[in-house]
């Protein structure tokens, strides 16, 4: 016989038990308590429902809602069940009695015994100072349970709670879960320790000695430990709290998978960058959904083997949850998304049903006969729009219902057999009166207003970087928060993440073999102001080359044009030697397109009329020089003899016989010598540099440690040098 579903709330004035389709009426027989409570779960099994208040903890029987037992116990926060539930467990907050030793706050109690409710005595209790996992875990069949203390897991007989049947021995163990399936499997995880990575290990109870399985990585402060249905197999989400290459606030998550026999184990490679949103097991044991990327995320089907099998499109979505039946799966975005859900069916080639507009629910659960969606808006996370909505699988809304301050809503478990069987598609149910009034209240848009866009954009298509890649827009980047900086001169040109790739160059630049500054090329893209101040860079740009060309022609001793550089103290050269070292170490850091920008500007300057090869200096059109001068003066200055002179200048021609031999001394001045001695002396202030740190109490790596050991080598070499100068 087919069990009708049922959904049980919690407000802030009471609790609530409904018989859900078709009739969606108050569970017959069930007295509503009135008054302030603070918690409220069901059986796994789903016979009983319990909750606290500030007085007692109450069990009814969820198909009559008569009162099974009650527990004479105040200030309880936290209610929980034995898979079969046959135990309950109860959890107060943690504190210390007159003595100052710990009160024993978690308590083990039998859900159902034949004596007088007063007369009811505690299985086991023990203490417990976290709320985060609490409750004992069982085993499928009850036969044992298991709770953690430091270093180690506990186990115990569940009907004898005082004696400790065995010991799982693990140093630094953080988490564990018992598998829900037949074979009675543990899995354990112990995060980094003293630099050892973090450890999944899995093993068969009672045979502690050795694993059956583990895995051992990094990047893992905390996990998820994951069971399938059938305990075969283990997802461990892993999550650190830091990401250190600074592409997130809440740091990086990372996916393995181990099997329960020790058969395989893998970590589950993903293909598109960002973290991982959620991961669900398909009840069939069989398969997994993974949610993943920036947004727009991708979500991703594999089988039990870690191998992909289907990727759904791209969408800002964030959860996916199976139907308990296995035949559908429904991916929705909640928290700061839309509140959109897909509903997919698994068995029809992953075709797409429908698409549900849920508003901004904090809840979502499929209803184990697999034909209907609760979704809730529940307080604190929203005060305002509280209620339980029941949605069919075929996308129409089928039960509203508003209240006041919801803080918790779930349907009743039961297993599928227990559900009524059929298409969960076919018949599609009738609305029921709180469904229709809801709709009648929802106001339908009659036309799409769209995103706004100005005047000068109306009737163009939508530039790539302003869509999603969903909608067609380029994959989105995130930068590791290096700032990328240029070694050229100038701002670099401001990069629109999922930009289309926009090469830098300059109105009208010219390549290296290309036509001359003069040359008109690209000019009819400027206008007529930008045309003009052009020409009169290019002019004042070749009166400098003649003006410097001349004065280096007319110099009798050849200081003509070193005479700037000659003027110049030795530290100032030092200086501008440093600085230009620096810049050349910048230049691995530029972004592609500030690259492009600074070799297009060198073509720039390249063209045959303006005498610049980058930095250095070609002299004007038809300067040969003097006889014998090789046209290489100094390191930043280069004068080809062999270049051609069609038209020689009045003001850049000077007769060779009246030009002598000529000396020019670099810009960057100074011999081998002196550049070996300013190098001695940088190793000498680093030295000391890293002496002060070690004097002030900091911690040097070896490779420090060995650098302030070569300071007498270093000194020894810096006077001899000096000696010889």
């Amino acid at each position: 016989m087919a069990v009708p579903t049922q959904f049980a709330y919690r407000t802030l004035k009471g609790i609530g038990i409904v018989d859900a389709a078709p009739v969606y009426q108050p569970l017959p027989g069930f007295q509503k308590p009135e008054g302030n409570s603070r918690c409220c779960t069901y059986s796994p099994c789903g016979r009983y429902f319990a909750w606290a208040t500030n007085v007692a903890v109450t069990v009814v029987d969820t198909s009559a809602g008569h009162v099974i037992t009650s527990l004479a116990i105040p200030n309880v926060y936290e209610i929980g069940f034995s898979p079969k539930g046959s135990y309950i467990s109860t959890w107060e907050r943690y504190s210390k009695d007159e003595n100052g030793d710990a009160v024993k706050n978690l308590k083990v109690w039998r859900t159902v015994e034949d004596i007088h409710p007063e007369e009811k005595q505690v299985v086991g209790k023990f203490v417990q100072k976290s709320q985060s996992g609490w409750n004992l875990q069982y085993t499928f069949d009850e036969k044992y349970c298991a709770r953690t203390v430091t270093n180690e897991v506990q186990f115990y007989e569940s009907g004898n709670l005082g004696i400790v049947w065995n010991k799982l021995r693990l140093e630094g163990i953080a988490d564990f879960a018992i598998s829900p399936g037949n074979n009675h499997s543990v899995a354990a995880f112990c995060p980094e320790r003293k630099g050892q990575p973090a450890s999944v290990k899995i093993f068969n109870v009672p045979n502690f000695n050795a694993p059956v399985s583990q895995k051992t990585f990094f990047k893992g402060d905390k996990v998820q430990l994951k069971w399938n249905r059938l305990g075969t197999t283990l997802i461990v989400l892993a999550q650190t709290e830091v990401d250190k290459s600074g592409k997130s606030y809440y740091g990086e998550t990372t996916l393995y998978v181990l099997s329960a026999n020790g058969g395989f184990d893998s970590r589950i490679t993903l293909d598109k960058e960002g973290p991982i949103h959620d991961v669900s097991w398909s009840p069939n044991s069989k398969e997994f959904g993974v949610v993943y990327g920036y947004m727009p995320a991708k979500t991703t089907i594999f089988n039990q083997r870690a191998v992909a099998t289907y990727n759904f499109p791209l969408g800002p979505r964030n959860t996916i949850i199976f139907s308990p039946n296995g035949r559908f799966v429904l991916i929705a975005g909640f928290g700061n998304l839309a509140g959109q859900m897909d509903i997919y069916d698994l068995e029809k080639d992953y075709k797409k049903i429908c698409t549900i507009e849920g508003g901004n629910p904090s809840v979502c659960e499929w209803s184990p006969d697999s034909k209907f969606i609760l979704t809730a808006t529940t307080s604190p996370r929203l005060r305002v729009d509280n209620g339980v909505r029941v949605w069919h699988v075929a996308g129409g809304i089928v039960y509203n219902e508003d209240m006041v301050e919801l803080y918790h809503v779930t349907w009743r478990p039961q297993s599928i057999d227990s559900s009524a069987q059929g298409d969960p598609l076919k018949p599609i149910p009738t609305p029921h009166a709180s469904a229709l009034a809801y709709l009648g209240t929802v106001k339908t848009p009659s036309k799409p207003a769209g995103a706004y866009r100005p005047p000068g954009a109306r009737g163009t298509s939508t530039p790539l970087h302003f869509k999603r890649e969903d909608e067609g827009g380029a994959a989105h980047f995130v930068s590791n928060g290096t700032s990328l900086v240029g070694a050229g001169f100038g701002r670099a040109r401001r990069q629109v993440p999922g930009a289309e790739t926009v090469e830098n160059t300059v109105p009208g630049a010219t390549l290296a073999a290309g036509p001359s500054v003069g040359t008109n090329d690209g000019d009819e893209n400027l206008s007529k102001a930008a045309l003009k101040n052009k020409k009169k860079r290019e002019a004042k740009k070749l009166k400098d080359a003649e003006a410097k060309a001349a004065g280096l022609s007319a110099t009798p001793d050849g200081s003509g044009l070193g005479a700037d550089n000659q003027n110049r103290s030795p530290d100032r050269r030092d200086r501008r030697e440093h600085q230009r070292s620096r810049s050349k170490g910048q230049q691995d850091i530029r972004t592609p397109s500030q690259q492009r920008e600074r070799r297009n500007t060198n073509r720039d300057r390249n063209g045959p009329n303006n005498g610049y090869q980058g930095n250095n200096y070609n002299g004007p059109p038809g300067f040969t020089g003097p006889p014998g001068f090789n046209g290489i003066v100094g390191n930043n200055l280069r004068i080809d003899s062999r270049q051609a002179a069609p038209q020689p200048r009045a003001q850049a021609s000077v007769p060779a016989q009246e030009t002598p031999e000529m000396t020019v001394t670099s810009p960057m001045g100074g011999s081998p010598g002196a550049k070996k001695l300013r190098g001695l002396q940088k190793k000498i202030r680093a030295i000391e540099d890293l002496e002060m740190r070690l004097a002030g109490g900091e911690k040097l790596e070896d490779t420090q440690m060995k650098k302030i050991g070569t300071k007498a080598t270093v000194l020894a070499e810096l006077n001899a040098l000096e000696r010889e100068g």
